[in-house]
């Protein structure tokens, strides 16, 4: 059991550290070809902090253990929303821009409701192929929309999280690339292997697993880039890197996953996704009442609050 765990941690290593070979790699090869800088921290930065997630979704996928690949991403998304936005909006109050934050949470729950209704749409609960890819095309559509607003304010300025900032040549991009490919495949393999093995000997459901500790642990880009960016005073990248995580989570993560292998999706996640329903929700109004335009301290200290009673909440089904 102890070198099963030991193999998990060491996946999740593997998994973030992989992540940010391949952002950094990337990101060079991308400047190298005179990508423009927004448009890099706009599709290879955003997506490279949700790849854990799409390693062990899609590992899962394709193996046959549809709980932890849909309980991953529904357990990510609830861990963003409500302990990383709780975390960052407690460090410090978010300032919301009226009209950027207020659409892009429109699309989250947007995003939300249809992995809702394609969930159960059918007798047998299957997110298929076809859900699959209508998912990945709204996931296209996402990243378009997200650079066309990026073009039109000129002042707009995105940083690269999870690189140093130092140029590397070309040869060197592409060998962090390779490594950070291998290091996602490797990490998402021992995690979904040595998870399933953990739950079956502990006797606890696959989704109870995957939607608490696989979940967080595959938040943790996340969760250090938002920390950071909120410490730095750059509330507007916290608050996008956590709605943007939660977009990309549903449309691509799950997309992809979908197309890979069929996903079985179980009842049991209706509670869950009402969950992050709610939350999503709470968190498009609040900036609209009390102090205006602001993510409170109190309203993070409720959302922690929340996330700690649903953890409570998946403790109790474990016994």
């Amino acid at each position: 059991m102890i070198t099963y765990i030991i193999f998990i941690f060491m996946g999740f290593y593997l998994l973030i550290k992989g992540a940010d070979f391949l952002v950094d790699g990337a990101s060079n090869v991308a400047k190298k070809f005179h990508i423009p800088t927004i448009i890099i921290g706009l599709t290879i930065v955003a997506i490279g902090t949700s790849m854990p997630e799409l390693m062990v979704s899609s590992t899962a996928a394709i193996k046959g253990y549809s709980d932890m690949s849909i309980g991953n991403i529904i357990g990510s998304n609830i861990a963003n929303l409500f302990f990383i936005l709780g975390v960052c909006s407690i460090i410090k109050p978010l300032k919301f821009q009226k009209n950027t934050e207020l659409i892009e949470n429109l699309i989250t729950i947007f995003a939300t409701l249809i992995l809702l209704f394609f969930g159960n749409n059918s007798k047998s609960n299957i997110i298929s192929r076809c859900d699959g890819i209508i998912l990945l095309t709204c996931a296209c559509g996402f990243i378009m929309y997200n650079i066309y607003m990026a073009k039109r304010n000129a002042n707009s300025i995105v940083e690269i999280q999870g690189t140093n900032g130092d140029d590397i040549n070309l040869l060197k991009a592409i060998v962090y690339i390779i490594i950070g490919i291998i290091a996602l495949k490797i990490g998402g393999d021992v995690v979904v292997k040595y998870v399933s093995k953990v739950a079956y000997l502990l006797g606890i459901s696959e989704k109870i697993i995957s939607i608490t500790i696989v979940a967080f642990a595959t938040s943790l880009p996340e969760l250090l880039t938002s920390v950071n960016a909120t410490i730095k005073g750059e509330t507007d990248m916290a608050i996008g890197n956590i709605i943007g995580s939660q977009i990309f989570n549903i449309f691509l993560i799950i997309g992809t996953s979908a197309v890979l292998y069929p996903i079985k999706y179980s009842l049991h996640y209706n509670f869950d996704i009402s969950i992050l329903l709610i939350g999503t929700i709470l968190f498009a109004i609040f900036p609209f009442i009390g102090k205006k335009h602001y993510m409170t301290r109190f309203n993070g200290i409720i959302f922690v609050l929340i996330y700690t009673l649903y953890l409570i909440n998946c403790i109790i089904q474990v016994f």
